[in-house]
């Protein structure tokens, strides 16, 4: 890749120490949006200057912000109040133009390389993306098939699809809040994952995310594997508070919480899940809901919960949570491997050989899970707001899988509620969350909630933390 092209314009007055220093720059392109049509290029001027602008905006700022450590999307706003990104349309191509970026994006005047890269990966999905899609009969989002199209859409558009590879893409959840304990214990599990050739992709932020990949770098660099694969997946909700970490080398950021789901379990051959908090428990609930769908009980997907042993306690309230509520069927699509990094690689390198020959045989793609069905419940954006939240079916008179998906939205509510701009300003709005449902159901929720709060897992960096949930 070119060397990317910058111009600068420092600050050259001083600011008060409160204030963020930043710098304003034009940024020539890098990657696939170097070269446009001049149709294309006028699609994304409008989808610049629509109502995106403001979802761009923050997903930039976001970028721009890698390694702050900002902690909600609110926070960062408000700290860069004055920033603006605006993209220009030249003859030869596109550029953008920032003003008060965060000086820490930049060394020497000059913008780091990988978070230009991260920038025009905003640019690519939000705009783009969005710009391709809208209004495009084939793309159907209220129905299963047309969601998936969208996905895999995205992704290919990203260049994140990559054909005529052996299955190796390692999915790796976990929180972005953890001790130095579990960070470092993450970071030896991927280096296990890097010694045996597997690629690692995550939520591309710090904790959880960041540590598998910089442990596979280790690794990779050993066994002198090149081109390996990095993947970030986010979404704009949630960017702020995971801004993409610097080993990420390929960043896709999806229109919102529910694809980015679909994302890590079409494009991932195996998932590792390490500790984390509520956001962790969506994805676990998220997947065993998918995996429990009567047309999903044959495919291959290898699952494994891991983290050190202080971690234990933390997956045997997990374990028993799924349990009481999804039942023991749930609790046999998962393995939970305690303080072993070696034989969670070794464990995840035999079941992505089970998933190689399963694809073979059925003539599926190695790069996109196509078999596997996803219903709509798991599709369709869950918006947090006060009613529907009230309005979940939490109760045990409905299937496994239609139970898991709405346990989800509890935790994607609060996910929320924590940590992205519009739910922290819903609760200031309006007060906590109220969750009702059955007995049976809400105890072990709120159960469970309790044992992540007594663990510190729901406590976010630089603050202490305040539940914005009440259960009824």
């Amino acid at each position: 890749m070119n060397q990317t092209n910058h111009t600068y314009s420092h600050s050259s007055h001083p600011t008060p120490h409160h204030e963020a220093e930043t710098i304003d720059a034009v940024v020539s392109p890098v990657g696939p949006l170097k070269v446009l049509s001049k149709v294309e290029m006028a699609k994304l001027l409008d989808a610049s200057q629509s109502g995106l602008y403001t979802l761009f905006r923050s997903c930039a700022l976001a970028v721009l912000s890698s390694g702050n450590y900002m902690d909600d999307g609110k926070e960062l706003l408000e700290r860069y109040k004055n920033f603006s990104i605006q993209v220009l349309q030249e003859e030869r191509g596109i550029k953008l133009d920032i003003k008060g970026a965060p000086a820490s994006a930049f060394v020497d005047g000059k913008m780091i390389r990988g978070i230009a890269e991260h920038l025009f990966a905003v640019l690519r999905d939000v705009l783009y993306a969005s710009a391709e899609m809208r209004d495009n009969p084939k793309f159907d989002l209220n129905t299963q098939e047309g969601t998936t199209d969208a996905v895999f859409h995205i992704m290919r558009n990203a260049n994140a699809l990559h054909s005529g590879v052996d299955p190796k893409l390692i999915v790796c959840w976990g929180g972005h809040s953890i001790s130095r304990e579990e960070y470092d214990y993450t970071k030896e599990v991927g280096y296990q994952l890097g010694l045996r050739e597997l690629d690692i992709c995550t939520g591309c932020g710090p904790g959880a995310m960041k540590g598998p990949m910089k442990g596979a770098t280790i690794g990779h660099a050993k066994q002198r594997i090149t081109g390996n694969r990095y993947l970030g997946v986010t979404e704009p909700g949630i960017i702020a508070a995971e801004a993409p970490n610097p080993i990420v080398n390929e960043l896709v950021i999806m229109p919102d919480i529910e694809k980015r789901l679909e994302a890590f379990v079409r494009t991932g051959h195996g998932i590792i899940v390490f500790p984390g908090g509520a956001g962790t428990a969506e994805e676990i609930l998220y997947l065993l809901g998918i995996l429990l769908h009567p047309d999903n009980r044959d495919i291959p997907f290898p699952l494994i919960f891991t983290g050190p042993e202080h971690a234990a306690e933390y997956f045997e309230r997990i374990h028993e949570f799924i349990g009481i509520t999804l039942g023991e069927e749930a609790q046999q699509r998962y393995q939970i491997i305690v303080d072993d990094p070696v034989s969670v690689a070794r464990e995840m390198r035999e079941g992505v050989r089970h998933v190689r020959e399963f694809r073979k045989h059925t003539d599926d793609a190695f790069y996109f899970n196509w078999q596997l069905k996803i219903h709509s419940d798991f599709q369709q954006p869950f918006i947090p707001t006060h009613e529907n939240m009230r309005a979940l079916e939490l109760h045990k008179n409905q299937a496994p899988h239609e139970l898991a998906a709405n346990l989800r939205r509890v935790f994607s509510g609060i996910v929320a509620g924590n940590v992205k701009d519009e739910g922290i300003r819903a609760i200031e709005q309006h007060g906590l969350f109220e969750i009702h449902g059955d007995p049976a159901i809400m105890q072990p929720v709120d159960a469970l909630l309790a044992s992540f709060v007594a663990q510190h897992r729901m406590k976010l960096p630089g603050r202490a933390y305040k539940p914005c949930y009440r259960i009824v």
